[in-house]
């Protein structure tokens, strides 16, 4: 049985690694080995995910896809959630997460129809939990919209402080007639992308600076 592991973590500032050794002492526990880890920061709100989707370019039916929970698979809206579980059913991988006990027996030899009745009940929890996780992460998005709103009335809402470093440097390539995409490109290699609207806004600057 081929195990590949899928670890994902939302920020840079998260590790997404941290359940490494978990999951590797749950398949050493089955007699199991990981074949592969597939690790990547990005959003579980997102269908864009290179490293969970190159893990299902790599996978052979019958295959094992663990994770320490179903919400490192999905916090999707309920539509990408119907894409991506069509694609892990039309893969035919067993997804396999520590926090849905019930998946654990994906991980043992079985007949066919125990295989497929055990699927059936996995797929009506794995759809349950990525409810679950993506109102958990709506209701978290609401109350921090909510608790801006409330720090904005009360005059106590800064915002993220500006980068004035790099806002200084874009200012400049927009002097010299740099093209916005060749800026974008150019301030966005540190992993922070820059938004058309802040090069908007800093393109007014230089406007009313001339």
């Amino acid at each position: 049985m081929f195990v590949r592991a899928y670890l994902r973590a939302s920020t840079k500032e998260q590790d997404a690694r941290r359940a490494k050794e978990e999951l590797r002492r749950f398949a050493k526990e089955r007699g199991l080995k990981i074949a592969s880890y597939y690790v990547e920061n990005e959003s579980g709100a997102s269908l864009k995910r290179p490293e969970l989707f190159r893990l299902l370019e790599d996978s052979h039916s019958g295959d094992v896809l663990l994770i320490e929970q179903v919400d490192r698979l999905s916090r999707l809206g309920a539509e990408d959630w119907g894409r991506l579980r069509t694609e892990l059913q039309s893969r035919q991988l067993r997804v396999v997460a520590l926090d849905l006990p019930t998946s654990w027996l994906m991980t043992t030899p079985d007949d066919a129809f125990t295989a497929r009745m055990f699927e059936a009940l996995n797929a009506m929890m794995r759809d349950m939990l990525a409810a679950i996780a993506r109102k958990d992460y709506d209701d978290r998005r609401r109350r921090q919209m909510q608790g801006i709103a409330r720090a904005k009335t009360q005059g106590k809402y800064r915002g993220r402080p500006e980068d004035k470093k790099r806002n200084t440097a874009i200012m400049k390539m927009l002097k010299r007639g740099m093209s916005w995409n060749s800026i974008i490109q150019a301030a966005s290699g540190s992993g922070k992308k820059l938004s058309r609207a802040t090069l908007s806004k800093l393109a007014r600057r230089v406007r009313e600076a001339a």
